[in-house]
Order: structure tokens, then C-alpha cells, then sequence
């Protein structure tokens, strides 16, 4: 990765700041983030009630568990890798509810 590059920790760091409550109306849903790598990890998101709290580990119940490794996922996130190709070219992994994959860029804003 480049110096300039966020690590994963990083991006971690600041969801919650990135976090958009108004979009995320009725939503109710854990994020597992299983980032392979150097700098990679294991997180979960949890949104409930407008909230968003980030916790390393697992979470027992992830309704979504998305995989990936740690230079794509900074590159997603930076918005210079789309999810979809990622997906369809196995650089990105998803197991669980599709629908709460395809709503993360609209509750979160995280873009360089």
C-alpha cells in the first residue's frame, strides 16, 4: 500500500463519523468484515436505532459477512474499486443478505 493510503484500522476508525442515520431508517443490521493481509482484521458494524457502532472481533449473529483483502478494501472504500466488479472478479466475497451489501455506499460516506 502506499504511504498516503488509509489501513483498514483506519477506515474502521472513522465509520462511525461517516455514518449517515437518515438513510439508514428501519435498518437494523450487522456488518462482518473479515480483511485478509498485513494490515487486515476482523470487524463488525452494527446499525440499530440510527446508531452505528464498529467492534473488532466476530459477531456471534452477522446478518451479512463480507470478505475481502486489505488493498482492495481501502481501494473500495476510496471509491477506486466497485463493489460489483470486485464481486463478480472474487476479489470480494459475500455471504448472507445481498440487499444490505447493496445499500452500504448510501449509509455510509466514506469516499477520498
Amino acid at each position: 500500500m502506499a504511504e498516503t493510503e488509509l489501513t483498514p484500522q483506519e477506515v474502521m476508525d472513522r465509520i462511525p463519523s461517516a455514518f449517515q442515520p437518515e438513510k439508514a431508517q428501519g435498518v437494523t443490521a450487522t456488518f462482518q468484515w473479515d480483511i485478509s493481509g498485513a494490515l487486515g482484521g476482523r470487524w463488525f458494524v452494527e446499525i440499530k436505532d440510527g446508531t452505528c457502532v464498529v467492534q473488532n472481533g466476530d459477531s456471534p449473529k452477522p446478518n451479512i459477512t463480507i470478505t475481502i483483502g486489505d488493498e482492495n478494501f481501502v481501494k473500495l472504500i476510496s471509491g477506486r474499486l466497485d463493489g460489483t466488479m470486485a464481486f463478480m472478479t472474487g476479489k470480494l466475497k459475500v455471504k448472507g443478505d445481498m440487499g444490505l451489501a447493496m445499500k452500504l455506499p448510501q449509509l455510509f460516506r466514506l469516499g477520498s
